[in-house]
């Protein structure tokens, strides 16, 4: 049992309310600049947040008002409320233009409408009953709404750290959880409970550990990620690079200026590896892992002799060897740099390596090829094939995918070929109102191309 002066609970609270309408603020105007439909229901939903706060802060009995059911009822909805359009805020519908604005026009409703019958509310408080009662039913049954989308978000924002690996997300994420807590303390504890003023000091903990980096994020451009949870390929790949150590990144612009058709090569194998292990299903951790060795599986390359590597016309055997040793090269050169995790190191060793057993530089057989493996090297034969090379032209990606579901099954993993299939086929309609469409090529066997591997 504890007591503190009413106007201690003015002020905390008063607190919380004004960082979530900073943050409202910031990211509605950020929003609309930016045409984001999703970040804008972010901003409504702290919006909602900061004028419950507020209308609960005002209401506190024994600073500006006596007993009165309008503190009650401000403190019980306002994280429901919040809660539940925070979740709805990764609806892919969002992502369209033009919901943009009427996502606009419904915050200027519910806005200035909530003011109003918060001001109308406090005017009315002492008419007001009580409720709902701590530990009550009623109590109780709003937990239970509220905790699930929470969960949701907390989720969702587990996901994006355990992807990115960014400590923003993280707290994000933490923030979350203490709301849950932060909504039991105040449903279930009385202003005398020490529990009740410990569920006010998570719940203005959380929200700025919420608001602050979702505010921050899209002062880079990007509707908060751990909250919208849609972390795309091609951001988990810049993310990885943005990891990688001074030494590492040296390397990377040492082979980007040996040979710029590597470097290009380098960032959309990793991209395109990810997408395809999304939809095998790979968890957080691997995809990460997949697309630092997508990043990095060229960089046995630069051992290899500019003649060779830039030599437009057919190898001979010699100069076919030395490009071969490039997976154990690139192997060896990041052993040497030290801190890769092994499943990294085998991805740029045995990206070159068939499940018939027929690849280089180990003939390693299927069973010995892990998952990730199988699913880099399609990623690296497609676009090799699908790319400029200055010993040929670059194919169409139907002629590629015929070879490759050709080779499917001695060459590569039928499963990671059909999901390649299925993520050139999404992205070739996002690009253009019809796909592609599959003509007759007659392809040569993988290994024949210009008297190179494809994806050398």
């Amino acid at each position: 049992m504890v007591m503190f002066v009413p106007d201690f609970h003015l002020a905390v609270v008063g607190v919380a309310g004004t960082i979530a309408g900073v943050a409202a603020i910031a990211m509605s105007v950020t929003a609309a600049r930016r045409n984001d439909g999703r970040a804008l229901m972010l901003g409504l939903a702290f919006s909602v947040m900061s004028e419950l706060l507020i209308v609960h802060a005002l209401a506190t009995p024994g600073a500006l008002l006596g007993p009165n059911g309008v503190v009650e009822v401000a403190g019980a909805l306002n994280l429901p409320f919040s809660g539940l359009i925070l979740s709805a805020s990764a609806l892919p519908a969002l992502r369209r233009p033009h919901n943009v604005k009427t996502l606009l026009r419904v915050q200027v409703v519910v806005v200035p409408a909530m003011a109003a019958i918060g001001a109308a509310g406090l005017v009315w408080a002492s008419h007001l009953p009580i409720v709902p009662t701590p530990s009550s039913l009623a109590a109780e049954l709003i937990f239970a709404g509220t905790a699930p989308p929470l969960a949701l978000l907390a989720w969702r924002a587990s996901r994006t750290f355990l992807l990115t690996r960014r400590r923003a997300d993280l707290v994000v994420a933490v923030g979350v959880v203490w709301l849950i807590g932060a909504q039991y303390g105040l449903l279930n504890f009385t202003m005398m409970d020490a529990a009740w003023w410990v569920a006010h000091g998570l719940e203005v903990a959380g929200i700025g550990m919420i608001g602050i980096p979702a505010a921050l994020d899209l002062r880079h451009g990007i509707a908060s990620r751990p909250l919208v949870g849609d972390l795309h390929a091609d951001a988990l790949v810049r993310n990885e690079e943005e990891f990688l150590g001074g030494r590492v990144r040296a390397l990377l612009v040492r082979l980007g200026e040996k040979d710029p058709s590597t470097e290009g090569h380098t960032r959309r194998v990793a991209t395109l590896a990810v997408q395809i292990g999304e939809r095998l299903g790979l968890p957080e951790g691997r995809l990460r892992q997949l697309a630092l060795g997508g990043l990095l599986h060229d960089m046995g390359k630069l051992r290899v002799p500019d003649e060779i590597l830039k030599k437009p016309g057919r190898l001979t055997d010699e100069e076919f060897a030395a490009i071969r040793r490039h997976p154990s090269d690139g192997r060896e050169l990041l052993t040497e740099l030290g801190g890769f995790p092994a499943t990294v190191l085998d991805l740029v060793e045995s990206h070159h390596e068939r499940i018939d057993g027929a690849g280089y530089p180990n003939r390693a057989p299927a069973g010995e090829l892990a998952l990730e493996v199988r699913v880099l090297t399609v990623a690296d034969v497609y676009d090799a094939l699908t790319a400029d090379r200055v010993y040929r032209d670059a194919w169409p990606a139907a002629r590629a995918l015929e070879l490759m579901v050709q080779e499917s099954g001695t060459a590569f993993d039928p499963a990671c070929v059909e999901a390649l299939r299925a993520t050139v086929a999404s992205q070739q309609a996002a690009e253009t109102p019809a796909a592609e469409p599959v003509a007759d090529w007659r392809v040569r066997p993988l290994r024949s191309v210009s008297g190179r591997s494809a994806a050398a």
